[in-house]
């Protein structure tokens, strides 16, 4: 039986071929390819390339020579050209080739279409697909997939590096090679304010984040299955406005002001953005986007794509009535309602047009339509023979200003529907008999009450990414955001008589807006960044909650964000390993808390202990990877909290409650903090 971790060697060194060398220096594997599912250029001398690639390599893994299913949906995208997600054409193409390798009966079967598709297929395409797949099908859902930054560093890293990565490889023998420094802010000048958030958009783990998160809910499949997870739509909602929360705290954090909403289509970008990267697959740079481009209607024949911005601006038009309506017309014509429970899930698979939205034809397809027609602006007839811009993937859309303008918009639709519902009740917050009497943050170091942000510089192995290059590791210096480690201190009373269950939800949000006011309820609520969830245990009496700021619903460690996959493994079938093996999907520890600002920048704590028997979802979580469940869910389960997402903070306040200081009840507390930033950097140990 074929060993399942050989179809993690097909990530390696992705454009060459199949049959060379995978795997580490010192542990190399070479797949036994057959004559016949070699490509044309190679299979005239596949003898010779067998003994060639072979004879230094640790071991073989045979390939079975199967009937192979039919790939022509899958090659109808060129191996050079650019994927992205959001097109229309390439969405099928991936539905088709998951349904390929998810429909495979036998790990061995999987092993030999996925050996003869590589070397056939988009790199770009394989990649996804055969993630997507390995994550979903039964047999391989335990598999750790490869850092998607060191299959393809192109979509993540100056192109400058490369070429100094390769002179270092080629030169230096492995040991004694030492780490390309990428530049800290290598995108624009300080002439352009916006570049002030270059660490936040620029980000690697935040970028890795965001296109994990859309390979774990992909939106497109003929299995069902795979696309419909517990509440799909409103995670989408939620993530994404978590996102722009976190934005905004950080343009304070920069003396800006909030994000303004791409809401007029009509209106010229006035936001530049220049990527710096080179495709290494596609052998283009990525197009830039000059200032004030404005969005015209496309017409490139070879994506297929021939829409107006005026189809744009009628699926925006559809969802306003549908939220106005309080309902939405689903394909047999019938109503459905759009509640309190359920509405924003189908508001948020009709925006991202998932094959769960409840009549594409009707709603369209605003979220990913908005996302091509702003990465084609700079050539929206196919003219110049351009590709799309970063907007048009998600592994690198996070990084263009316009893609926070764009999603402020997208929230803003979420919003007219939550600003509908009726806000909760004084019953619906308070959990009678739990009084929350105080809370504190502990810094590591620092005064109580402070937190404290500084860069730091990490390296990342992008070996597996460099096709044609020595073997070897070759890393990249990068700079980041990083804080140092704190404590949250919740002291609390149950007066119940007996014991108690409670979720405790953790928020931080700016004291003051960009004019230095203090800020309103309905204001500061969507500013509000949720920064852990968890469940606590409550005596009788006093208690004392310690909660360390690693243990974060919200985040997944730096190691498992850029860890080497073979390095320090347990053995197989241990329970070490099953340690190791994490899930990928979560917002980066090193981002949790916004940079802040020399002088401090303040800001409101609030937390709430609400009753657990109103929260609970009874599922088993053991063995499962939920420690980044508040932007990811939990693997294969229910979203583990039965709350909106992002309660208290989802829905308007009561009457009378304007601030947030008036909105608390007995179980609330809100404490005020100061977030210190000091402009030194530090190495990674």
């Amino acid at each position: 039986m074929a060993d399942k971790k050989n179809l993690l060697l097909l990530f390696d060194r992705p454009q060459e071929p199949v049959f060379m060398e995978k795997g580490e220096v010192n542990s190399t594997s070479v797949f036994d390819v057959p004559d016949n599912y070699l490509t044309d250029r190679y299979r005239p001398i596949g003898a010779d390339l067998t003994n060639r690639f072979g004879e230094t390599a640790n071991s073989r893994i045979p390939v079975r020579n199967i009937t192979l299913p039919s790939l022509s949906i899958p090659m109808q995208l060129g191996r050079h050209e650019q994927f992205s997600l959001f097109i229309p054409k390439h969405r099928r193409i991936a539905g088709r080739l998951i349904d390929i390798f998810v429909g495979m009966r036998s790990i061995e079967d999987l092993q030999s279409v996925a050996v003869y598709a590589r070397d056939r297929l988009n790199p770009y395409l394989f990649n996804y697909a055969l993630s997507v797949a390995l994550l979903h099908r039964q047999d391989t859902k335990d598999l750790t997939l490869p850092l998607f930054v060191e299959t393809f560093p192109d979509k993540y890293v100056d192109s400058k590096v490369f070429a100094q990565i390769r002179e270092e490889a080629s030169v230096v023998p492995e040991g004694s090679r030492m780490p390309i420094v990428i530049p800290r802010d290598y995108t624009a000048s300080d002439l352009e304010e916006e570049h002030r958030l270059w660490y936040f958009r620029e980000d690697i783990g935040i970028n890795l984040h965001h296109w994990h998160w859309h390979l774990v809910y992909p939106f497109e499949a003929t299995n069902r299955a795979i696309v419909a997870k517990d509440r799909r739509g409103e995670l989408f909602y939620y993530m994404h406005q978590q996102i722009i929360a976190r934005y905004n705290f950080e343009r304070f954090s920069n003396q800006l002001p909030r994000v303004k909403r791409f809401n007029n289509l009509r209106e010229p970008i006035s936001e530049a953005y220049f990527p710096k990267m080179d495709s290494l697959v596609a052998s283009r740079a990525w197009p830039a986007r000059v200032a004030n481009t404005q969005l015209k209607d496309l017409d490139r024949e070879l994506d297929q794509i021939k829409s107006d911005v005026a189809d744009l601006e009628r699926w925006r038009d559809r969802f306003y009535e549908a939220i106005h309506q309080g309902f939405v017309i689903n394909e047999q014509n019938e109503r459905v309602a759009l509640d309190e429970r359920t509405g924003i899930d189908t508001l948020g698979n009709m925006m991202e047009s998932s094959i769960l939205s409840p009549n594409r034809q009707l709603y369209g397809d605003l979220h990913n339509m908005g996302h091509v027609f702003i990465s084609y602006s700079h050539d929206p007839d196919h003219r110049h023979l351009e590709s799309f811009g970063v907007m048009g993937d998600s592994a690198t859309a996070m990084r263009d200003p316009i893609f926070y303008r764009w999603h402020a918009y997208v929230d803003d639709i979420f919003q007219e529907h939550k600003e509908r519902l009726t806000p909760y009740t004084t019953a619906e917050l308070d959990y009678p008999g739990v009084q929350i009497t105080g809370v504190s943050v502990q810094p590591e170091s620092g005064s109580p009450n402070t937190f404290q942000t500084y860069w730091q510089q990490s390296d990342v192995d992008l070996s597996r990414g460099m096709d044609f290059v020595p073997r070897g590791s070759v890393f990249a210096r990068f700079t980041h955001l990083q804080h140092t480690g704190f404590t949250y201190d919740i002291q609390i009373n149950n007066a119940s008589g007996g014991q108690v269950m409670g979720t405790c939800r953790i928020f931080l949000a700016p004291k003051f807006d960009e004019r230095g006011t203090a800020m309103l309820f309905r204001d500061q609520r969507l500013l509000m960044t949720e920064m852990d969830k968890f469940i606590v245990a409550l005596n009788p009496g006093p208690n004392t909650i310690r909660r360390r700021s690693t243990e974060s619903s919200v985040t997944i460690p730096f190691e498992r964000t850029f860890r080497n996959l073979d390095q320090n493994r347990p053995n197989a079938g241990t329970t070490e390993e099953s340690e190791f093996n994490f899930c990928g999907c979560g917002w980066p520890q090193h981002m949790l808390v916004p940079k802040g600002l020399k002088e401090g920048l303040r800001c409101e704590l609030f937390v709430m202990i609400s009753d657990y028997e109103q929260d609970r979802v009874d599922q088993d979580l053991v063995g499962i990877c939920n420690d980044a469940a508040s932007f990811c869910g939990v693997r294969d389960r229910l979203y583990p909290d039965l709350r909106p997402m992002g309660f208290p903070f989802d829905r308007l306040s009561r009457a009378g409650t304007d601030r947030v200081s008036n909105f608390l009840t007995s179980n609330m507390i809100l404490s005020d903090c100061t977030i210190f930033h000091t402009d030194q950097v530090s190495q990674r140990q």
